[in-house]
């Protein structure tokens, strides 16, 4: 393995300055399938946070006059690096968080899309004429620029995808961003760093530093980060908004959710079931905020559907992510086992829905780590705690529904609003229930979620603000009005 390859060391990047020692002290990160400390890094705190704004300050202005193809040269090359290090970041995200190394390359081609497709919105921002002499008397237009300063934090599952979602569309507006990755999982952040600084991105525009709580709130509240960007729980969440509050600080909240699919008939069964264990099991062993972790189906296939899944389920291999075949890895730490095996015990004694699948921890050479068996969970109440809260771990729920009426019900009972899904080839049906489900997105068939040329992003207490398409860019713009009067 080559050095750019090797997951470590990791250093606190400001700007093109490297850290050994933080004020936040020393993480230890243990091996998500052993347990066993892998590496030691330092931790920012808020004197390092203090630094990399000062440093992004520095380098504001030239990056904001830095012509618009020259971004987008710097960040198409980043792109091109990204995916020339494909590799490593697949076994970085094996090692960050116990992601098998086959669903890594594939979220590495996501964020290649990601970082390419906002690269090319540089020399493509513009205002809009709003009146002329002939219809207002003055001469009005608006003009697209930079929020400045952007504070960036991640959580620890796709940290790769979050940073092209983030970063590139705030780097393509001319903003310089401040970046707080999870502790959990900070490869692959380290190693966007360095590919930051070989695609010719200057000296403060970014600066990626793992941290603590601490750093979060510091980084939240300097009074020179115009912009706060967000991926995580609402817990988090209501703390950064309390603190944007007091600031009177914008923010984008991309958070959790609790999605439901709505099957029906008239589709291809097998295919639809393949679609339901592979995004709710076969991604980051369920550990997906968008992930459609509530399958409701219709009476009259439920039972088929459900040998059906539980057949699929059955051949997604559980283990060591760097080993072949390997669908389902860890979840992320001790903590998260034994939050998710709490919920699945709350069901056996509560008689909250029933366990036809799994349900247990994994023995044989899995015993002792953080996996959890493939399991599945029939006719869970929809007040229940497992039917309300995220489980972020490797566990579909099944419920039936009689008709379109109860399942859209069904659907929309959470305060979760992230994303829908409808399985049916009846197109009136689909446009119909998309009107009618509340959430920040519906995807029919098997359609993706996170597409670069698409708005993402949810509603309720899934957030708010967009990630992808223009939207996704124009969240880091302000858009300034020129008026001239007609003297």
């Amino acid at each position: 393995m080559s050095d750019i390859m090797a997951p470590g060391p990791v250093k606190l990047r400001i700007g093109h300055t490297d850290r050994d020692e933080g004020s936040g002290g020393i993480y230890e990160h243990l091996n998500p399938v052993t347990q066993d400390v892998q590496a030691t890094f330092p931790l920012a705190g808020k004197k390092e946070i203090d630094e990399a704004v000062e440093k992004a300050e520095s380098a504001r202005e030239a990056w904001r006059t830095t012509p618009p193809e020259s971004r987008r040269a710097m960040l198409l090359k980043l792109a091109d690096l990204i995916e020339q290090n494909a590799e490593a970041f697949a076994q970085r995200g094996a090692v960050d968080g116990g992601t098998p190394l086959i669903n890594g390359l594939r979220m590495v081609e996501t964020s290649v899309a990601w970082a390419r497709y906002y690269a090319g919105w540089c020399d493509k921002l513009s205002g809009e004429l709003v009146s002329t002499l002939d219809t207002r008397g003055e001469f009005a237009y608006t003009m697209p620029e930079p929020k400045g300063i952007v504070g960036i934090i991640i959580t620890w599952n796709g940290p790769l995808i979050s940073l092209c979602m983030k970063v590139v569309p705030a780097l393509a507006a001319g903003n310089c961003c401040v970046i707080k990755p999870a502790e959990l999982t900070p490869f692959a952040p380290d190693l966007f760093a360095t590919l930051c600084r070989e695609a010719g991105i200057p000296d403060g525009v970014v600066s990626i530093l793992p941290g603590t709580g601490e750093a979060g709130q510091a980084l939240v509240a300097h009074p020179k980060v115009s912009l706060i960007s967000f991926t995580g729980g609402p817990v988090t969440a209501r703390k950064i908004m309390m603190s944007c509050a007091q600031h009177i600080k914008p923010s984008i909240m991309e958070l959790g959710g609790k999605s439901a699919s709505l099957l029906f008939p008239d589709v291809d069964i097998q295919a639809a079931c393949q679609r339901a264990i592979f995004w709710t099991i076969g991604i980051m062993a369920g550990q997906g905020c968008a992930l459609p972790t509530r399958l409701l189906v219709h009476e009259d296939i439920f039972d088929e559907t459900l040998e059906t899944l539980k057949a699929i389920a059955s051949q997604f291999k559980v283990g060591d992510p760097f080993e072949a075949g390997v669908l389902v890895g860890p979840v992320i730490n001790s903590a998260a086992r034994d939050r998710i095996m709490a919920m699945l015990e709350t069901v056996k004694s509560n008689g909250d829905g029933r366990i036809v699948m799994g349900g247990n921890l994994c023995g044989g050479t899995l015993a002792g780590g953080n996996f959890i068996e493939p399991t599945i969970i029939t006719d869970a109440p929809i007040d229940s705690e497992i039917s309300q809260n995220e489980i972020f771990g490797p566990v579909l729920l099944v419920n039936r529904f009689k008709d379109e009426d109860d399942a859209v019900n069904m659907a929309n009972a959470t305060a979760y609003g992230l994303a829908a899904y409808i399985q049916t080839n009846d197109l009136t049906r689909a446009h119909r229930l998309s009107e009618r489900l509340v959430s920040g997105g519906v995807y029919i068939n098997g359609a993706t979620q996170i597409n670069p040329h698409t708005p993402f992003g949810g509603v309720g207490i899934s957030g708010f603000g967009k990630e992808g398409g223009r939207a996704g860019i124009d969240a880091y713009l302000n858009y300034k009005t020129v008026v001239i009067a007609n003297n």
